[in-house]
């Protein structure tokens, strides 16, 4: 799965409110930006798996995780900057490189700050996110959300995703079960 660089810029788009994002690669520039991204994240409780802050080492570690397999060649990635700041973030990683019978399939993972939401980010980020990996020899991808975000489901389905599974009861948030979808599109 040839990648594109980390730091490499892909695109600049302009979103619905006029504002302009920039989608590339991350870094290790962005890792301040990252800690913020998550800990936003985390602290507006959106609908995500992690549930606890990061620190900054914790976060240089992952960090350095992704550019190593971003370097390899199993991961697809890229952050939306607006106004200097990271505000979303999408990638594909190969779901197991080490089996050639899984290799054309890639499990998406998307996140957007809340005021960066609703703008057409998302749609811009994840249909970008789609082309570099049909570029890259993909033929499947999968994702898995939380049953209640509506507003992902839509954008997915919108993309051209669909409902493949469900796990009742899949996720287990502040003690109370929510199901986990599965989506699944042909690309």
């Amino acid at each position: 799965m040839p990648a594109l660089r980390p730091g490499q810029s892909y695109k600049e788009v302009v979103l619905r409110d006029g504002k302009k994002a920039v989608l590339r690669v991350p870094d290790w520039h962005d890792l301040d930006d990252s800690v913020a991204f998550i800990n936003e994240l985390v602290e507006e409780r959106a609908q995500i798996l992690r549930t606890v802050k990061v620190s900054r080492d914790e976060e240089a570690e992952w960090l350095g995780e992704r550019l190593a397999a971003i370097e390899r060649g199993t991961l697809l990635a890229l952050v939306a900057e607006m106004d200097g700041k990271v505000v979303a973030s999408a990638d594909i990683a190969q779901r197991t490189p080490e089996y050639p019978e899984h290799r054309h399939v890639g499990v998406l993972g998307i996140a957007i700050t809340k005021n960066a939401r609703g703008i057409g980010l998302g749609k811009a980020l994840m249909e970008s996110i789609i082309q570099l990996a049909k570029q890259s020899g993909l033929k499947v991808i999968i994702l898995d959300m939380f049953a209640t975000n509506t507003d992902a489901r839509h954008l997915y389905e919108k993309e051209g995703f669909v409902e493949v599974g469900k796990i009742p009861r899949g996720i287990n948030r502040d003690g109370k079960y929510i199901d986990l979808i599965r989506f699944a599109i042909e690309i």
